[in-house]
């Protein structure tokens, strides 16, 4: 995810580099934007993009200069330095190559306090009954039991800063969000997703407190003894029996039997990448749901807000639940793309 983003970016600043040229898929070579490379031969070309695991870094060997790909576009355009941070905190970016999360569930060991900033922010719980906010929770169905772990952040970035500083080094005009946060299998707080209300672009953007964690949400209440269902968004695993949330990227599990995972797609025939998400399940024999033709919801929110009742939608699950040849089969008639 990161890689593909980090590539969009430099493609975007290649007009703005001298001698700009693709090396290879990962290695790029262009004047150095720092030091302006040889003063006495303007033909040379000593800075350089270079990938490390997937991430792209720079490095000038004229001057010294080192950095990451955000400290290089911001010294060149802080706009897109800007819409850069956004992209990279998209919880729902494209990819070209899919993280493949390799969860083993082992509890990360961490000595050091948690700050509580969740009690910065107001619970849905606490909102009057005309709050717009609350009403916007009811109205899209979710469960009053959840309304306790849902918040209302009155300005987003701000908040973002306090928790992740300089993520938005500079916030003109900062904006609500419901935040849904995210914590491990110890009940510790490590990510949230904020969910605008307005047009605000992302729509649903993820914030991690420490990079090294798996955006995996709901995993403080499963129970890893039952079968588990995986879905793509937090808000449709509300609505599902013992289910996590993938959180923006594929995750698969090692320490679990396949045929005691289901896989949950959004509804989405026409999507290449996700029709091609739903072929790699199969592939590695976990059960998958393949929706009927006579669903036209987008996803098990929406089926909701449609009037299906809870019970209908887990027991649509398991009955449009298949694996190996008989999912291949009807993966064949249900995509359309």
């Amino acid at each position: 995810m990161s890689s593909y983003i980090d590539l969009k970016f430099i493609n975007e600043m290649s007009t703005r580099l001298q001698q700009f040229k693709r090396k290879s898929e990962y290695l790029y070579n262009f004047r150095c934007p720092y030091c302006g490379d040889s003063k006495k031969n303007k033909t040379k070309a000593r800075a350089y993009f270079y990938r490390v695991k997937n991430d792209m870094f720079f490095k000038c060997h004229n001057c010294g200069e080192g950095h990451n790909l955000a400290n290089v576009i911001k010294h060149i355009d802080q706009k897109l330095h800007d819409r850069y941070l956004l992209e990279r905190y998209k919880s729902s970016a494209p990819s070209t190559q899919k993280p493949k999360a390799a969860f083993d569930f082992k509890p990360a060991f961490d000595s050091k306090p948690q700050k509580d900033y969740l009690s910065q922010l107001t619970k849905v719980s606490v909102l009057e009954e005309n709050h717009p906010v609350r009403q916007y929770v009811t109205d899209r169905k979710i469960p009053e039991k959840h309304f306790d772990n849902l918040y209302l952040c009155d300005k987003f970035m701000e908040f973002v800063n306090r928790v992740k500083p300089k993520t938005f080094p500079y916030i003109k005009e900062d904006h609500p969000r419901l935040i849904i946060p995210f914590f491990d299998l110890d009940g510790k707080f490590f990510a949230f997703q904020g969910r605008a209300f307005g047009d605000e672009q992302p729509k649903y953007l993820t914030i991690k407190l420490k990079d090294s964690k798996q955006k995996i949400y709901g995993l403080e209440r499963v129970n890893l003894q039952e079968h588990i269902n995986i879905v793509e968004g937090p808000i449709d695993s509300l609505f599902v029996k013992n289910c996590l949330a993938m959180g923006g990227a594929d995750m698969y599990f090692d320490r679990i039997p396949a045929k005691n995972i289901t896989y949950i797609f959004d509804n989405e025939p026409r999507n290449k990448e996700i029709v091609n998400r739903m072929y790699d399940v199969i592939d590695k024999n976990y059960n998958l749901v393949i929706w009927p033709d006579h669903i036209q919801s987008k996803d098990v929110n929406d089926m909701v807000m449609s009037g299906m009742k809870i019970d209908e939608v887990n027991n649509l699950i398991s009955t449009n639940t298949f694996a190996g040849l008989e999912a291949l089969t009807k993966l064949t008639n249900y995509k359309k793309c």
